[in-house]
């Protein structure tokens, strides 16, 4: 997709700053109050960057004041003054720097008004006007990395998104855990095995999951070939998002081969021929079918933001803002492990101006999470925060109604979403980590059910899932069990869901976004 002349990155901008006031200092962008997106610029896929919105007509709320534990001066490299866990020790700190040298040189993967147009997005579904839907790999690879797997998990997010979007009746976010999910924090720094202890296995862009000295010693040119493999599949998405592919004129060539005689297949199959009936009944009607909203689609990236010697080395000041972006991703969040509030990764996300996330246990404090949000969202800004709730279904019950009540008395905006994956992980008989796609459903039925009790919305789902026909996750209508797991283990990190377990969960949650869709139609809150 070529970039609009509007880019708002200047070519003076690829070498940042070092100082910078919070954004607490800024002023807030301006959310429109609709209950579907806007018509300007509405299917543009990856957009290339816009102007700045106005903020004279902003609906923002102020959130009550806490104490703010990291107030100051923000820096882009402030975050060094703060302790940084999860982070690798490297051998050659020369070779270090000269790599993030290079990086900084190199153009951004993303852009500034790309990010600025998502966070209205998450704005719209933190007031239940839309629905998120995240997905991808736990953590892409070196190895795995080709057209076809990126085709494939784009495809599946494509389906899903046609049937919660049908289910919802609302438009549906749709962002990849793609182009730069290549971090995993670890619970410990090292590995034994037989008396041989090492570093902990990092993530592609730090070391290898071999367990050999040389493999497993952090290398910095790794980010590198991160940094180049995430150009390259943002390109293709690009390509698949905007050059016909995602047309919805093709949502009936969207199934993958091996659903095609599924039960998801053929519920996919009769959803499709509705869809193409709708179709064709507004082109009889007169309505034109080639417009880009029909022929294109939104689609955003997104990772966890781990390796903040990259990170800091591909942010960009805005230069139609003067704020600062994590031109790595659109969206990034900050992990259960690393979301200290006096901690490096928080310091250094709250003066970038990308939405964020932030991954909530059951050990999460209510307090603690109320003065997180104020300390990345001093301007309580819709959109800038989505809460991704990760904690078991019994947990979810019980925890989550007292986080949605702390957030709520504080008058801060978030977009709630669930991560139905991290707190269900299992080890199976044979030794391989799984998940149990009935202990994925449950936790989902409880994010909604606790969401419809506390009369909050339910603003999206966060999924590790892939397009390939994998077997990783047990249970679901085809039935995978703990022997079926090693004939197509893939992962090298966490079990995902294959494509046809994703297809069964969007349609299950799709069917409670229509329940949700007629109960406030009957009670006249539409």
């Amino acid at each position: 997709m070529a970039l609009s002349n509007s880019s708002s990155l200047s070519s003076k901008s690829l070498f940042p700053r070092h100082h910078h006031e919070p954004q607490a200092n800024r002023s807030p962008l301006s959310l429109r109050p609709t209950p579907f997106f806007s018509s300007i610029n509405r299917i543009k896929a990856i957009h290339a960057a816009d102007p700045a919105k106005s903020s004279s007509n902003s609906t923002v709320s102020t959130p009550t004041s806490t104490t703010n534990p990291v107030a100051g001066k923000w820096s882009i490299d402030s975050w060094k003054s703060r302790k940084a866990l999860q982070l690798p020790e490297y051998p050659d700190p020369n070779e270090l720097e000269s790599v993030l040298k290079t990086l900084e040189s190199f153009p951004p993967i993303v852009f500034a008004g790309e990010a600025r147009i998502l966070e209205e997005r998450l704005g719209q579904a933190a007031m239940g006007s839309a629905f998120l839907l995240q997905g991808g790999d736990c953590a892409e690879s070196f190895k795995e990395f080709n057209a076809n797997n990126i085709r494939d998990t784009f495809r599946v997010i494509l389906q899903m998104g046609v049937v919660l979007m049908f289910g919802g009746q609302m438009p549906v976010v749709k962002v990849g855990r793609m182009a730069g999910q290549f971090a995993k924090p670890r619970s410990e720094p090292f590995e034994e095995k037989n008396g041989i202890k090492l570093p902990s296995y990092r993530g592609d862009n730090v070391n290898g999951d071999a367990f050999e000295e040389k493999a497993r010693t952090p290398d910095p040119q790794r980010m590198v070939r991160a940094y180049c493999q995430s150009v390259a599949t943002l390109n293709l998405l690009r390509a698949f998002a905007t050059g016909g592919y995602a047309a919805m004129q093709r949502v009936n060539q969207w199934n993958l081969d091996f659903t095609e005689h599924s039960e998801q297949g053929d519920r996919y199959h009769e959803l499709a021929h509705r869809v193409d009936e709708a179709l064709g009944f507004m082109a009889a009607a007169g309505h034109t079918l080639d417009h880009p909203i029909m022929t294109t689609t939104e689609f955003w990236t997104s990772h966890e933001c781990l390796l903040l010697p990259y990170e800091q080395a591909l942010t960009r000041e805005d230069s139609t803002t003067g704020l600062y972006y994590d031109c790595s991703a659109h969206m990034l969040w900050v992990g259960e492990r690393t979301r200290q509030l006096d901690g490096a990764h928080v310091e250094f996300l709250r003066g970038v101006s990308n939405p964020l996330g932030i991954k909530v246990s059951d050990k999460m404090d209510p307090n603690e999470l109320v003065k997180l949000i104020d300390t990345l969202n001093p301007q309580n800004k819709p959109g800038r925060i989505t809460v991704i709730t990760r904690m078991g279904a019994e947990n979810m019950r019980v925890k989550l109604p007292n986080l949605i009540r702390a957030v709520r008395r504080a008058g801060q905006i978030v977009t709630w979403v669930s991560d139905p994956m991290h707190g269900n992980t299992i080890k199976a008989p044979c030794g391989l980590k799984t998940r149990s796609f009935d202990a994925i459903r449950a936790e989902v039925k409880a994010f909604f059910d606790v969401h419809d009790q506390e009369g909050s919305y339910p603003g999206g789902v966060h999924l590790e899932m892939t397009g390939q026909n994998v077997t990783e996750c047990v249970g679901g209508s085809r039935t995978i069990t703990y022997n079926d797991l090693t004939s197509r283990y893939h992962t090298h990190c966490d079990p995902r869901l294959n494509a046809s377990q994703s297809l069964e969960l969007a349609f299950i949650i799709a069917e409670r976004l229509r329940k949700r869709r007629l109960g406030a139609r009957q009670s006249g809150a539409f």
